[in-house]
């Protein structure tokens, strides 16, 4: 069942600093990825843990550093 938004446990990564954030929230089956800067104001995109996971693949991958998106 799927919580209130704001009841969510959100993440922000250790790295962010520059007010550029996302924040991160897992909802029973689904990912939910937000601006930091907008919150529960804001939009919402929602992935599926595949969807998810793929994502993240590409990141270890390095297939979206600006150099490989450049060449594409």
């Amino acid at each position: 069942m799927a919580q209130d938004r704001m009841s969510l446990a959100w993440r922000k990564s250790s790295a962010s600093g520059s007010g550029n954030c996302v924040e991160v929230a897992v909802d029973g089956q689904t990912v939910l990825v937000r601006d930091t800067k907008e919150n529960e104001a804001g939009a919402v995109l929602v992935f599926t843990e595949a969807e998810w996971r793929a994502f993240l693949s590409g990141v270890e991958a390095r297939e979206f550093t600006i150099e490989a998106m450049r060449q594409n």
